[in-house]
């Protein structure tokens, strides 16, 4: 029995006239009769009393009728949901990010936007180190990454530039440094230890201005754990400036740097080749911006 048989079968119940019935499936009355009676030996029962006048439903084809109902409502239901996952309107689609892009506004921002175009698309957002990202997006487990740039990339990925902002000292609010507010020359951080965030170009670009080679004494990974050990005075950090403005940790103050900005940018990084229509969707509301 196909799909068909079902909405004939329908439609002549609601109908309970043949010629009716064919006239609103655009088929000839015959070949109605001829399908239900495929329906009716399929099923061994007679779904219809026919006289010369009337056609009624007999007590199997009420039970018939409703069931035939519930399966093309829900094959509507099935039809709609595929037009909806083709168009990006539904769907899920699992992101993951570094904590400085939560900081930097641009990964809320951008989902917000995404969920008022389309508000029914589940989306998981899950921090991840950094250097993790670009092989989870390779492999699927995650569809969009917000990371810190610059980072070498697998040629099969591609990514977005959404937020330039530069690097800043972070240092103990106990540090020699602490209570001047001009900016920091690159040389005078030597003989300091560091402790290094995830994304490391900054305190390797500032030790090349200052002609030094970092000592490294921790990488705890996240910028909170980071600034952490900083007021701990475990050491210095070079971190993006725009955590001066979200973490307010006891015991840390911010510098500026001497010299030429450090930039540092944060990007979305996706598949080349993705397929998931959601996921297409959301890369090319961010590369509108």
């Amino acid at each position: 029995m196909e799909l068909r048989h079902l909405r004939y079968f329908v439609t002549l119940a609601e109908e309970l006239h043949f010629a009716r019935a064919a006239e609103k499936l655009n088929i000839a009355p015959p070949t109605l009769t001829v399908q239900i009676q495929e329906i009716e030996r399929t099923l061994a029962t007679r779904l219809f009393v026919r006289t010369k006048r009337s056609v009624a439903l007999t007590t199997a084809g009420d039970v018939f009728l409703a069931e035939a109902r519930n399966v093309l409502a829900q094959f509507a239901k099935a039809e709609s949901a595929g037009r909806r996952a083709g168009r990006g309107e539904i769907g899920r689609i699992e992101i993951g990010y570094v904590g400085s892009a939560a900081y930097g506004g641009v990964l809320q921002e951008l989902t917000n936007r995404f969920r008022q175009i389309a508000p029914e698309v589940e989306i998981n957002a899950r921090e991840f180190p950094m250097d993790d990202l670009p092989g989870l997006i390779v492999d699927g487990r995650v569809d969009v990454g917000f990371l810190r740039l610059p980072m070498v990339l697998p040629k099969s990925l591609r990514c977005h530039i959404l937020l330039r902002d530069c690097f800043s000292l972070a240092l103990s609010s106990f540090h020699a440094e602490a209570g001047s507010g001009e900016p920091v020359e690159p040389e005078r951080l030597a003989v300091e230890r560091f402790i290094a965030p995830e994304q490391q170009s900054g305190t390797y670009e500032v030790a090349r201005r200052g002609n030094f080679t970092p000592r490294i004494v921790s990488t705890p990974g996240g910028l909170l754990a980071v600034l952490t050990q900083v007021s701990l005075g475990v050491g210095i950090s070079i971190v993006p400036s725009v955590v001066e403005d979200v973490i307010r940790m006891p015991g840390v103050v911010f510098r500026p740097l001497a010299g030429e900005a450090i930039i540092s940018e944060i990007a979305t990084v996706h598949r080349a080749n993705e397929s998931s229509p959601a996921v297409r969707q959301l890369i090319a509301l961010m590369r509108k911006d």
